[in-house]
Parts: C-alpha cells; structure tokens; sequence
C-alpha cells in the first residue's frame, strides 16, 4: 500500500482531457464518406398507420419498416411468472405505441437536410384512445395497447409474509396513497451512434455512447441475424448514462440496417427534443402503504399496493418489469420487522418504455416507505427518528436476512442515524420552530434511509428472469515492454473515474506509477465479455476483477525476478513496483524489457503466459453489497408562494472502505442533484391523449447550480466481507434519498397547518393547493 492507493484522495486521471476539451464522443467522430440521419417519429400516442408517402425522388434516401426484411424486433423478456411478452418494432410499420417513435429513417449529408427530407415524408393515422393514467391502464375496460395480452399488465407480483396478523397485532397504523412523477433522463451528452460496415474485415462497426457495448452486440446479432463476431462496438468518452444508455436502441438497429444499404457510414446525434419525448423516461410510480406500529412505536409491518408505469414496450435487455420487480424487495428499507405483504402491478400504457435510472426502483421506494413513516410517527405522537431508532436492524444481527430476503452483509443503521441526528442539530431546529422565522417562513426538518444493493449478481438477476445475468467479471492485464500496465476491462467509465480508481487498485498490488498505468474499455474488439456499467457493480466487479489479474501477475513477476536476482522465489516481495530480495532488486520495468526483449535470460521454467493474464473475479457472496446513508434536510417554506429553500443538508454514507473518497464525495453530490431535481422540479407529464407537455427544457426542469446546498457528507466505512478490499457500490446512493428527506422536511414544515404533501416533485403550486386543501377542510369541520 502507498499513498496513491487504495483509500487515497487521488485527483482523477481523466479529468486532464476532460477539462481540456480533449474527450471524444460519437459527437467529435466523423468518417470518411459519412452522411447525417433524421427519423421521422409518430406525433401520435397511439394510431394505426395506414399508409406512409415518400415522394420518389427521396425515396432513395429513406429507410422504412418495409424495407426491413429479415431483421427482428426488439423483444426483452424474463422468466418471471406471468410475464406477457412485447416487441418493439425497429421502425414502426402498422401501428405506433407512443410519441417519437420511430417511423421512418432519412439520410442526408446534414442533419438539417435529413431533417428537410422528414418533413416530406406524408403518414395517414387512425388515432387509437391512449391509456395515459396507469391506473386507469389496469381497469378491465381499458383500451389494449397489446390486442394479444387481454390486459394491459406486463407482470403482477406478490410477496407475502404473514401479513393477516398484522391488523391484530398493531397499536397504530396509517396508510397514505403517493405517487412519483414521470422523470426524463438528462445526461449532458445524449444518445449518439455511428454505423459503419467495414468490408475489409466483414464487419459491422458501431460507435455508440452506451455503457453496455457488449449487450449492444449481442442485441444488434439478435435483431440482425449475424453473428456477435461480425459485429464491433466501440463506447469511446461517454457524457453520462444514468441508466439511460444501457439499453438496445432501435436507433441502433436502423442505423446497422442503413449503413449497409445506402453504402457509406452513418451518424444520428439525439437532440434535447428527442430526448424528451422519445426515450428517456423513468420513475412513474403509485403506491398504496399502510405501515403498522406497536404500541411503544415500533415498526412492525407493511401492506402495499404499487404500480409502475412501464410505457408501451419491454426494454432491452433489462425488460419492463425491472422496476416493478425490485418494488416488494426493496421497499422494507433497513428495518427489521416480520409482518409484510406487497403486490406490485406493471402496467402498460401509451409512453416511452421505461428505463432504469440512476437508483432503479430505489428511489420511489424510499419515498413511499419514508414518508409514510413519518405519517406513522406523527400519529403515534413522537420523532420520526425515534420510530427508525426503534425499528431499525442493528450492528450485531449482521448480516442479517430482512422479510424480503435481502441479504443485508455489514453495517451500523443506528449509528448513521445518530450522526445524521448530531450534524443536523435537531433539537436546535425544533427550537428553532418554536421560536419561529421573522420572515413568517415556516421550518422543517425531514430524515430518510436507505440501502443499496450492489454489485448483485448470477444468483439474483437469474432468479428475476433477465435475458442478461452477470458471472464472473474478467480483467486482462498485461505488461508492455517498458513497464506499463495495460487493464482492459468488459465495463465502461463514463463518469466514475474508473480510470482512477481501477488505477489505484493496480498500484496497491503491483506499485506501478499512475502514468504508466491505462484503462482501456469500451470496445467489444478489445476487451473481455461483459454485462457492462450498470447497479454500481463496478468497483466490486471490475475492481476484483483488476486486483485478482494483478495478484496473477505480482507472482509471475516474482518468479522472474527472483531467477534473475539468483534468489528462492519465497525469499522475494513485490514492493514499490520492485522485486525485492536478500541480495539486490529489481524493477518491474526491468523485468518486463526482460521478457519482451531479453528472453535467453530468463529461467527454462518461466511460465510461457508471460506478463499477460485474463482473470475474473466474483464476490464471496453474490447476493450484492449494501451500501447505505441517512439523508437529514432543514427546509423553510413560504406558506403563501409555495417557495421552498433547503436551508441545511447532511449525508451520512456508508460505501465499505473507500477506493478513492475524493470520488465517492463527486458521485454523492452528483446523484444528490440529480435526487433534488427529483423532488422538487424534474416532471414530463402528458395530456389526455398521451401528448407529452415538456418538450423544451424551457418546459422540463432541471437543478442547477443555484438550487444545490452545501452538503455535509460524513463517512462510515464498515467494510463488506464478501468484496475483496471489503468496498460496497455508492453510484446510485445519493439520488436514492433526497425526495423522500425534501418530502419530509416540507411535511414536517406544514404538519401545524393540517397539510401534506404526497406527490413528487413537490412544486409551489402544489404546496398552496395542499394548504388550500388543509384549510376548507379545517373550515368545513
């Protein structure tokens, strides 16, 4: 161990291009001959397409379903019970589903000319009633999105766990019905792909920024009928995913079938509009929660109704039911109680499929448990903490099996709490409160919990029914002949500082320097096989994946060193990049030009593999890692514009032993935003025919700068025994909470007033109608 190894505070390696403006994205990539692509998308919800007009001489430049002969649709399934199979068209030839779905693909050498040639293209509709409303989706009556299905239900899920004797058994009980809003993915690079069918090779080349390319392969050989060896993806500099980009485009698939025919490569860039309305949504979530409490305020049970709004079709490769699957395992947080029921309704309805988004499944979840909890403490009459305090799993049952069967490995819950409690100060705020604001704002403080399961792996996601479960992950690291160190890896690094910090586990084992130390990743050419960037597994996976390629090369570059230092391999370490021994040492860089370039000097025995090894690598217990933090927010709300202002923020977060804190503090703040923007502004709604009303960002809300508080982040490393240096996943953590704290704090704010608020995001105008609401009701009593 050095000081720029693990646990080190190390500035990211990648940051120097980054910063510079030297990263290239499928934006920067132009090849030789390459022309632009536009796609003409459905401004209907749900029609019949009964005819499609292209003037002829623009025909040439057109690409339509008809013209697709032998490609499948898309198709993402799972094993589960129950599951009602769907297929996405690649382009849309009888029917549409949603808005912006594809119909017809023009090539042009603009964008702007592409564009022009959409705007020729003529589509006589026979518009279809939309189901807009999931609910209304689930009534018997309801229009069919798929005629086959009978329903509109993509999976109805159930756990139950002695939930009858809850009823008999509680003191208290509260239920509230919540719901979260529709959200739209915004990384600051949208999607782009360029196509290329290279004949030199055979092959087909595809430029994507994605963070699974090799799911991208096996997807395009599915759809294409042509082997996963025919077919390259490269990922190159990535500007975020969330979620967003890992996922089979349909975009992706036309492109492949284009660039073959009209003969030369092929780019399409996603606009912001695109974005919005086509393809990036995540989040829509109802819920039912009845929690129960004995009589000393602890919790004993849950009872839950939820439904997921999944759009129109089963995204690749993760399916529609990946959200509403996680829902009944998720949902009992960090507590420890025996009494549980949840049935979870994935429904289709006349919108972009769902995808999963930074803190899948997780981030409603928390919402409806915590804030229901707090409705629970507010009735029995005491501190929402003290409700958690009572009912949370403690240190010593570790690890411990929850009501749902989550394997929770390691860590202290109480005692993130009472960190939070301290660097809050609540007994100040309350005093604060009772004092009350000179401005006439009213104060609140709100608290939520979590766990994030990471890095899970073959044993969990084949018994959700995935077409894609991830094994072993594997590292190849190699020597060069001056002494750099080559990792290439199956995931990709679009934000996490892989680059850093895959870097850092190399030099704690091997003592190499940073700069002689490359990552390379994102092309299925280059790289081993892979499930890809997705469920913070990556410090897990791929980290033990780096640390047990390294370890195999740490002892072949022992025994070569300890051969040509005449000396017992037992004798020898490995320390500081060097070959150490009882009579001299020797540098890695040394015994490497020694290999490559000096081989009469090395001994008869040496293993033939050389300064190359591919090593993999899989937790102790694949049932995942469980991070986990409490989120403390302090909020003044004026009663009278619904304006809300977070006046103080804590996080306390336990990631198993930190790899680099520097990272992980970016990654919490990173998905802390993205959590505010959750809470407070981020909503695509859609009007009764299933017309989306943001279409701009003019529209569609995001966090800034000026919205984001000073967050106090305070660590606990509790280290998992199941991971090789004992690390947990943190990716998603800091998105996962803040709408449920927010919620809380808001409620909290207005509890004197009789109001509450239940529905994400929480915008002023929201606040004045629940307070309207409080006070009619007050009148009228």
């Amino acid at each position: 161990m050095t000081d720029a190894g693990i646990g080190a505070r190390l500035p990211r390696k990648e940051d120097d291009r980054y910063m510079r403006g030297r990263g290239r994205y499928v934006g920067d990539i132009r090849l030789a001959g390459q022309q632009e692509v536009a796609f003409l998308r459905s401004p209907l919800a749900h029609a019949r397409i009964l005819a499609v007009r292209v003037p002829d001489h623009l025909r040439p430049n057109v690409l339509l379903a008809a013209d697709l002969d032998g490609v499948r649709e898309i198709r993402a399934d799972t094993t589960l019970p129950g599951f009602k199979s769907s297929t996405q068209p690649v382009l849309a030839g009888d029917r549409v589903r949603h808005v912006g779905e594809l119909i017809a693909l023009a090539v042009a050498p603009t964008r702007a000319e592409a564009e022009d040639i959409v705007a020729e293209i003529e589509v006589d509709f026979e518009e279809l009633p939309a189901v807009v409303d999931m609910l209304k989706g689930r009534a018997a009556d309801a229009p069919l999105l798929h005629d086959h299905w009978g329903d509109n239900l993509f999976l109805v899920s159930l756990t139950d766990v002695n939930a009858a004797e809850l009823t008999a058994k509680a003191a208290y009980s509260v239920t509230r019905e919540l719901r979260t809003a529709r959200q739209v993915m915004s990384p600051l690079e949208g999607r782009g792909v360029i196509a290329e069918w290279d004949s030199r090779v055979d092959q087909l080349v595809i430029w994507s920024s994605t963070q699974q390319p090799h799911i991208v392969r096996s997807g395009l050989a599915e759809c294409l009928g042509i082997d996963e060896g025919a077919i390259r993806v490269i990922a190159p500099d990535v500007g975020g995913g969330f979620g967003y980009k890992g996922i089979l485009l349909p975009e992706e698939v036309a492109l492949a079938v284009a660039t073959r025919r009209f003969g030369h490569p092929l780019r399409w860039l996603e606009d912001r509009r695109e974005n919005l309305v086509a393809g990036a949504d995540c989040r829509e979530h109802h819920y039912r929660l009845t929690a129960y409490a004995d009589a000393d305020g602890r919790l004993l049970g849950l009872d839950c109704e939820a439904s997921v709004d999944c759009g129109a079709y089963s995204a690749y490769p993760f399916s529609a039911c990946l959200e509403g699957g996680q829902i009944g395992s998720i949902l009992p947080g960090l507590y420890d109680f025996s009494h549980y029921r949840c049935r979870v309704h994935s429904v289709a309805t006349n919108k972009p499929p769902i995808l999963p988004y930074r803190g899948v499944a997780r981030t409603g979840a928390c919402f409806a448990l915590e804030v229901t909890l707090d409705a629970l403490a507010r009735d029995i009459g005491i501190e929402p903490t003290a409700l958690r305090m009572k009912s949370l799993v403690r240190p010593e049952q570790m690890p411990f099996d929850n009501v749902a069967k989550r394997h929770f490995d390691s860590g202290d819950y109480p005692e993130a709490l009472r960190r939070a409690i301290e660097a809050i100060d609540l007994a100040a705020v309350r005093a604060r409160q009772a004092r009350g604001e000179p401005d006439g704002r009213r104060i609140g403080i709100g608290f939520s919990m979590y766990a994030e399961q990471a890095g899970h792996g073959t044993s969990v996601y084949s018994a959700w029914g995935i077409p894609f479960v991830p094994g072993h992950e594997q590292c190849q690291a190699r020597f060069t002949p001056d002494g750099g160190l080559e990792l290439r890896i199956g995931a990709h690094s679009h934000g996490q500082g892989l680059e850093t910090t895959l870097s850092q586990v190399a030099h704690s084992i091997l003592g190499v320097p940073h700069e002689l130390i490359r990552l390379i990743h994102g092309d299925t050419a280059m790289t081993p096989y892979s499930t890809g960037t997705w469920g913070s597994r990556c410090m897990i996976m791929s980290g033990g994946a780096v640390a047990s390629a390294c370890d195999a090369l740490a002892e072949r570059v022992k025994k070569i060193g300890a051969a040509l230092l005449q000396a017992d391999v037992a004798t020898v370490r490995l320390e500081g990049g060097e070959v150490i021994g009882p009579g001299g040492r020797m540098s890695v860089a040394e015994i490497a030009r020694t290999w490559y370039r000096r081989p009469q000097d090395l001994p008869l025995d040496v293993d033939p593999g050389g300064l190359e090894v591919t090593a993999g690598y899989k937790a102790a217990r694949d049932t995942g890692t469980f991070s986990y933090a409490a989120h403390a927010a302090v909020v003044a709300v004026d009663t009278d514009t619904g304006e809300t202002e977070i006046l103080d923020y804590v996080i306390v977060e336990d990631g198993g032993v930190l790899v680099n804190p520097m990272i992980v503090d970016g990654q919490i703040i990173g998905g802390t935003a993205q959590g505010i923007g959750t809470a407070f502004y981020e909503e695509m709604a859609y009007d009764e025919r299933g017309q989306p009303l943001a279409s701009t960002l003019s529209d569609y809300l995001l966090p800034g700068p000026t919205e984001m508080p000073n967050l106090k982040i305070l660590h606990m490393e509790t280290p998992s025994p199941y991971t090789r240096f004992g690390q947990k996943g943190i990716g998603e953590g800091g998105a996962i909470a803040p709408p449920a704290a927010l919620t809380n704090a808001v409620n909290d704010a207005l509890k004197d007033l009789g109001a509450e608020l239940l529905m994400s995001p929480i915008t002023p105008r929201r606040i004045v109608e629940a307070i309207t609401t409080a006070q009619r009701r007050e009148a009228a009593e």
